[in-house]
């Protein structure tokens, strides 16, 4: 694989992880588009560079949100350890609504406050697990449907823009049992190509009357455990395996470095146009570029 390739897919994977525009259905199109054949007859390779990508995606999230998953940590030690129920009803009404364009920091009144959404997070991982283990084949037979991937783009990108038109003042703090579900059964929607995970779990933490700034927040810190519970999955099948191929470790770290540089730069960056903007630039590039791909599958140019 030429390093060209692999930051080319680093940069796309970085990027399109956090923006709600498909990371899965982007790494499936680019090399599609350019007539990259660089895993044919080798699943080891693309296994490998799979594992490289969301590797850096998951480092450039956690860099970002560095202290937010300290306080996060240590409030969820705290839960475990006094074994204190959550009470949500209390924390929603102590909590004040965040206005649109407003900031809303994670970190909570009081640890246990945050113990409480740290274990949310965690729970809200379950439902893609469940999904993703029994359907991931399924799944994955959907992503060489290109045509389709574009139907993907297009569809849910409309219904983020309907879900963003219902507006919302409700801070991450406000995120309750049936939020992680409901948000955490989104999450599992992105396992299609073309659907988007952050884009899923934006809609729908929209849906539930999260500002902007929280919708982003919770669904980028939500990617944090089912995104590193499949790297760690995966890597495990990748060293007990034959392991890294001979030759591949530049182009490992190319698409390390690139995915997680982009990554970071995905999350910085729509935090700070969703304070200001609503979702519309997004969805007008993911019916453009579905079209386009719909209209190239049905006619055969590239």
């Amino acid at each position: 694989m030429s390093l060209i390739h692999a930051l080319v897919l680093g940069i796309t994977q970085g990027l399109a992880e956090y923006l709600p525009i498909s990371s899965s259905g982007h790494l499936r199109l680019v090399p599609w588009l350019f007539g990259w054949d660089d895993f044919a007859g080798h699943p080891d390779l693309e296994l490998a560079f799979d594992v490289s990508l969301h590797l850096g995606t998951l480092a450039g999230a956690v860099a970002y949100f560095r202290k937010d998953l300290v306080r996060l940590f240590r409030g969820g030690l705290l839960v475990l350890r006094d074994r204190r129920p959550a009470s949500v009803g209390a924390v929603e009404t102590a909590v004040h609504p965040v206005p649109e364009g407003t900031p809303d920091p994670i970190a909570g009144s009081t640890l246990a406050d945050d113990g409480r959404l740290a274990w949310l997070l965690l729970l809200s991982a379950v439902p893609a697990a469940l999904i993703g283990a029994v359907l991931e084949s399924t799944f994955n037979e959907l992503g060489k449907t290109e045509w389709l991937i574009g139907v993907f783009l297009i569809i849910f990108g409309l219904v983020l823009l309907w879900a963003d038109g219902l507006g919302g003042r409700r801070g991450a703090h406000t995120l309750r049992l049936r939020d992680a579900l409901v948000l955490g059964s989104a999450q599992a929607l992105a396992l299609a190509p073309g659907v988007s995970r952050s884009g899923a779990t934006i809609t729908a933490a929209r849906w539930r009357g999260f500002s902007r700034d929280s919708a982003a927040r919770v669904s980028f810190l939500m990617s944090l455990p089912i995104t590193g519970g499949a790297v760690a999955f995966e890597m495990l099948d990748l060293f007990t395996g034959d392991g890294i191929p001979k030759g591949f470790g530049g182009a490992l770290v190319v698409g390390i470095l690139a995915s997680a540089v982009t990554g970071w730069v995905a999350v910085w960056g729509t935090l700070h146009l969703v304070r200001t903007h609503t979702f519309k630039p997004f969805v007008v590039y993911r019916v453009v570029v579905g079209t386009a791909v719909i209209l190239v599958a049905a006619t055969g140019l590239r």
